[in-house]
C-alpha cells in the first residue's frame, strides 16, 4: 500500500473530476495525464464515479486515480473494489480512518477548524484535506494552523483557480492543491480534450 503522501507528490495540482458521462472518462483523464497531471480525484457525485475509476486504474499505469466525496465505511470498500489509489474525504471520521486502514487505502480525510485538525493529529493522521478551502479562510487559516501543528500537511480544495493557486502552493504546509480549474466543466462538455490538455500543462508549472 503506498503512503498518500507518497502518491500527492506526484503533482502539485490534483484535477477533481465530476464525470457525468462515462464515455467521457478514458479522454478527460488522458489529457490531463498528458498535460503532467499524473494524480486524479474522481468524485462519487455521479452514477458513472465508479466505473469510470475502473476504466482509469485498468488503462494508465502512469497514473494515480482516487475517489473523493466519501461520506461512508463501505465508500471505501468501493473505492478499493474499483482499483483506485486512494481515497478522500470532504470531512474526518474516525470510522473512516479505520476503515481505510483496514482496507490498506491511503486516506485523504477532510478538516476545516483548529479542533479537527488537532482530532487528526491526535489520530497519527499528518496529511490532511483542507475544504472548502477559500470558504474556511484559505491562505490566511493555513498560516494560522501552520505554527501550532508543525506536523501537519494540507491539499487545499474547494474555490481555488489559477489566480491564487499559486499563493496557496507557496506555504510550507501545503503539498498540493485540488480543485476542477484545469478541466472546467464546459470543455468537458464540448470534448475539447486539447483544450485540457493545454490547461493541465499550465496547472503543471505552477
Amino acid at each position: 500500500m503506498k503512503k498518500i503522501e507518497d502518491i500527492l507528490s506526484h503533482s502539485r495540482v490534483i484535477p477533481v473530476l465530476t464525470i457525468e458521462d462515462i464515455d467521457d472518462a478514458l479522454p478527460l483523464s488522458g489529457a490531463l495525464i498528458d498535460g503532467g497531471l499524473p494524480v486524479l480525484e474522481v468524485t462519487l457525485r455521479t452514477r458513472s464515479a465508479l466505473s469510470a475509476v475502473e476504466l482509469i486504474a485498468n488503462s494508465y499505469a502512469n497514473a494515480w486515480v482516487g475517489v473523493g466525496t466519501l461520506l461512508d465505511p463501505l465508500d471505501i470498500k468501493r473505492a478499493k473494489d474499483a482499483g483506485a489509489s486512494f481515497a478522500v474525504s470532504p470531512g474526518m471520521n474516525l470510522d473512516l480512518i479505520e476503515q481505510a486502514s483496514h482496507d490498506c487505502l491511503a486516506y485523504l480525510p477532510g478538516i476545516q477548524t483548529s479542533s479537527e485538525a488537532m482530532t487528526a493529529y491526535r489520530a497519527g493522521i499528518k496529511f490532511l484535506k483542507f475544504f472548502p478551502a477559500k470558504a474556511a479562510g484559505g491562505t490566511h487559516a493555513l498560516q494560522q494552523l501552520g505554527p501550532v501543528y508543525p506536523e501537519l500537511m494540507f491539499c487545499p480544495t474547494g474555490g481555488i483557480g489559477f489566480s491564487d493557486a499559486p499563493d496557496f502552493l507557496q506555504l510550507q504546509n501545503v503539498t498540493c492543491i485540488g480543485g476542477s480549474f484545469a478541466s472546467p466543466p464546459n470543455l468537458v462538455k464540448a470534448k475539447n480534450w486539447d483544450a485540457i490538455v493545454e490547461l493541465a500543462q499550465r496547472a503543471a508549472q505552477l
